[in-house]
């Protein structure tokens, strides 16, 4: 009699013999063949449900961080210009912002919007940017990306370095002739005339971002003065920072650095409506994919409920053999909750493989379509970047184990509830 007590009590929640009798609810047998197709349903449904957001969450993680990377490496973090008199000391206010601290580099500019034409085409616009050669050295993202000609001697070349895309576009290669047109020309009885000068090629850069590398001109900063009529003159200071989010700090220390009257902006105001886009499209491609796992979850509650129809008879006699209520309920739980498991698990593992070869799948079905998947034309980047996030992925997890996990306490709360006596006497 002590033997038989002795049992129950061993047997506690979770035990192998629950374990057994999910196991066996899960396997496919010949009469359960719909049950088992709405499991294997259920289970590819959450595991491309996971996959898929942990794929997009990345890749507009890496989307984002790689725009950012190329238009914080093109365009300084905080822009200096002048208020009320015309920035003749530019030198010296420079000299003056590189000594605080916190401050990479500060670099004189002129900016001015011009028309290109080369070899073949009719032209395009392009934004020329004025710097002396030293600082276009210090510019990372341009000077460690020549891909034909040199910097070397940019001072005294008279010549500009241009992206590879308008190089590509007009026909251009190193040592050919680049015309550039200027609206802001001289000034006669007649009107302004604009202002038209050729210019050697004498590098060829690539940022990889095709707005950059399809309208950005760099030319001498003492050559731009005398083009734009701005001698003696810059229009403005780019300042790199070492902490871009840490700019607003920097703020007060590069205004008193300056001793005269500025104008202060960062790369956040300038890009604002830019990364606040792709914020709100973060978001919101989150929620619509979150819909293909709760989808998956509610396929796990149809499925659990025709198991608990189909296996009343099955669930009745265990009931009469002494398996509690409680025990019913893990047991539906584990045959609910292993389909979840097991899906997020498979859908974590091919998230990842899909990250970590994103680049490759594209140019496969890039070349099986013969069209172009990501035109960089369209989304800036060369190429497609996927850039995983360990807490998001984890709250994909997370989410998705928490919807499977709720899918099943409904339909495992009601074959706990079946009553044994009913559930015979209709068999």
């Amino acid at each position: 009699m002590s033997k038989t007590s002795a049992k129950p009590s061993a047997a506690g929640p979770f035990s192998g013999f629950e374990r057994m009798v999910a196991w066996r609810y899960l396997r496919s047998r010949r009469k359960e063949t719909v049950i088992s197709v709405i499991a294997s349903i259920s289970f590819l449904g959450i595991m491309l449900g996971v996959a898929t957001l942990i794929v997009v969450m990345a890749v507009m993680n890496g989307f984002r961080a790689e725009l950012l990377t190329r238009i914080l490496g093109v365009n300084g973090h905080l822009i200096v210009t002048p208020i009320d008199l015309p920035l003749e000391d530019y030198q010296q206010v420079a000299d003056r912002i590189n000594g605080v601290g916190g401050v990479r580099y500060a670099l004189p500019l002129i900016d001015g919007q011009v028309l290109a034409q080369g070899n073949v085409g009719s032209g395009t616009g392009a934004l020329v940017r004025g710097i002396r050669g030293a600082d276009l050295s210090k510019v990372a993202m341009v000077a460690d990306n020549i891909r034909f000609g040199t910097l070397e001697n940019f001072d005294q070349s008279d010549g500009v370095a241009v992206g590879s895309r308008m190089a590509g576009n007009l026909g251009l290669a190193v040592g050919d002739t680049i015309t550039l047109t200027s609206p802001d020309g001289d000034v006669t009885p007649f009107g302004t005339t604009a202002r038209i000068k050729g210019y050697t090629v004498v590098a060829i850069f690539e940022v990889g971002m095709s707005e950059y590398d399809s309208s950005i001109v760099y030319m001498p900063l003492s050559e731009a003065q005398l083009y734009f009529n701005m001698e003696n003159l810059a229009q403005s200071i780019e300042i790199y920072v070492d902490n871009p989010d840490a700019v607003d700090a920097l703020k007060p220390k590069v205004e008193e650095a300056a001793q005269r009257p500025i104008l202060l902006s960062d790369w956040r105001q300038h890009n604002q409506t830019f990364f606040s886009a792709l914020q709100v499209e973060r978001n919101v491609m989150f929620m619509i994919l979150t819909l293909i796992v709760l989808v998956a979850a509610l396929n796990i509650i149809s499925g659990l409920i025709m198991l608990v129809k189909d296996k009343g008879h099955d669930i009745a006699i265990l009931r009469t053999m002494g398996a509690t209520r409680g025990a019913i309920l893990r047991i539906f739980l584990m045959t609910g909750a292993a389909i979840g498991v097991v899906g997020t698990l498979a859908g974590f593992v091919l998230g990842v493989v899909i990250c970590l070869n994103v680049e490759h799948i594209r140019q496969f079905f890039s070349w099986i379509s013969g069209t172009i998947l990501f035109n960089p034309e369209l989304y800036f980047l060369s190429q497609l970047p996927a850039r995983m996030d360990a807490g998001e992925t984890f709250s994909v997890i997370l989410m998705a184990l928490v919807l499977s996990f709720i899918a099943t306490l409904f339909p495992a709360w009601r074959a706990a509830r079946l009553d044994p006596v009913e559930a015979l006497r209709y068999e």
